[in-house]
């Protein structure tokens, strides 16, 4: 295989390993395997790593990008003795991804708008805020085809994660209209051939990330970190503050920092794990920490 990949690179040039794996057929992980361990080639990955939870996972924290998607989507592998090559591809990779990563801002922006608009003068301008979360707060996001979660119908990679605070006064049938109301518009961007995008989106009260913040189960130590990473995209700014100062008042930025650390550790541990373990020996259990691990339960 190692003989395929240069042979490969040598007549291309630098590719991603997605871009490998669409000439060269065979398992992911000895493919992985055979880039980084060839002393031929050098494997360059663009972007940066942020912490995710996995119920897997001891301590719960683990990086993302997985280290498949990582090698698929963010990396790029060369022929170690052109090294100017791999940088330069290296930069447009990571051009593209800021782009689509910017593309997907506005897109949440926008939704907000068009949620917002109907409501006219019963918005509760002070009393409401929207973040966004996921991989294009990192501006990481990708626009690799994948399958919804629900529908398995075909999206345009990253989705948008989309986190909605309201004030403990706002009425009940006011927050059940707004949840209506993100859930036409998700409908119709997973349905429109032009937008195609997955919104996943939760909505609640300030009285509920009071609870989370204890940070004492998985789905609120989940809840915390994406409102931790999150952006605001719309609404109230106090608001916004009020929620990261609750994060901080209770310790919970600090117990992410620490969770972060754990994770490195372990994702260092792991790929050497794996660089030195027999691709046909390996279990299923040693290789779930190869593969993406999701965050959905914060938005079911």
């Amino acid at each position: 295989m190692e003989e395929e990949i240069i042979n490969l690179i040598t007549a291309r040039g630098p590719l991603t390993g997605s871009e490998i794996k669409k000439i060269i057929s065979g398992d992911n992980l000895l493919l992985w395997q055979t880039c980084k361990t060839s002393n031929n080639l050098r494997v360059k990955s663009v972007g940066v790593r942020y912490l995710r939870f996995d119920r897997q996972v001891n301590g719960f924290a683990r990086l993302s990008p997985s280290i498949l998607r990582e090698f698929l989507t963010y990396s790029v592998v060369g022929l170690a003795e052109k090294p100017i090559l791999i940088e330069k591809r290296g930069e447009e990779i990571s051009s593209h991804i800021a782009q689509v990563s910017r593309s997907k801002m506005e897109i949440a922006r926008n939704l907000v708008e068009v949620v917002k608009a109907p409501f006219g003068n019963t918005w509760p301008h002070e009393q409401i805020c929207f973040f966004l979360a996921g991989d294009i707060v990192y501006d990481m996001a990708h626009d690799v085809p994948r399958p919804e979660r629900s529908t398995g119908r075909m999206v345009r990679g990253s989705d948008i994660d989309l986190v909605v605070i309201l004030k403990d006064n706002v009425p009940d049938d006011f927050i059940t209209k707004l949840d209506g109301a993100i859930y036409q518009e998700k409908y119709k961007f997973l349905k429109s051939p032009a937008i195609n995008e997955e919104v996943d989106y939760v909505v609640k009260k300030m009285e509920r990330v009071r609870e989370q913040v204890c940070f004492d189960t998985f789905k609120n130590m989940v809840a915390c970190k994406i409102l931790q990473e999150g952006k605001l995209i719309g609404g109230s700014e106090k608001l916004y503050h009020e929620v990261i100062k609750l994060l901080q008042d209770n310790g919970v930025i600090e117990k992410l920092d620490r969770l972060q650390e754990a994770a490195i550790v372990f994702r260092k541990q792991e790929e050497e794990f794996l660089m030195q373990s027999d691709a046909k020996i390996i279990n299923r259990e040693d290789l779930y920490f190869f593969y993406p691990a999701e965050e959905s339960e914060e938005f079911e």
